[in-house]
């Protein structure tokens, strides 16, 4: 069974940066999707970007420009980058995996999740 672990979260300040990482036990399939999403208090989880085996990527409109999606396939990792951080981007971010090219958004899509690394915009 795929297990994922998020790391790289932190405190940061508005504008700021910070690097995700979502390393995968394994992929036990040869067609993939990651998406890193994410839950803020209150507030339903939400896609925030993908990217698939075949190197496709796609972003939610919050995020696009300032956020970038890769993948490292020999170390089974997959990077969020995340730059000029805003406070709407507070949240606990999550990878998860399904075994689909199509990029699902929706987070009921994905099979396997990662456990939560907190990223918190200060003023």
């Amino acid at each position: 069974e795929v297990q994922l672990q998020a790391s790289g979260g932190g405190l940061v300040q508005l504008g700021g940066s910070l690097r995700l990482s979502c390393v995968a036990s394994e992929f036990p399939f040869d067609d993939w999707t990651i998406g890193w999403f994410r839950q803020a208090p209150g507030k339903e989880r939400e896609g925030v970007s993908f990217v698939t085996s075949d190197g496709f990527t796609e972003y939610s409109d919050s995020v696009q420009g300032r956020f970038t999606i890769s993948s490292d396939h020999a170390k089974n990792t997959v990077y969020l980058q995340m730059n000029n951080l805003r406070l709407a981007d507070t949240a606990v971010y999550y990878c998860a995996a399904c075994s689909s090219l199509t990029i699902a958004t929706m987070p009921h899509k994905y099979g396997y999740w990662g456990q939560g690394t907190l990223v918190t915009v200060s003023s």
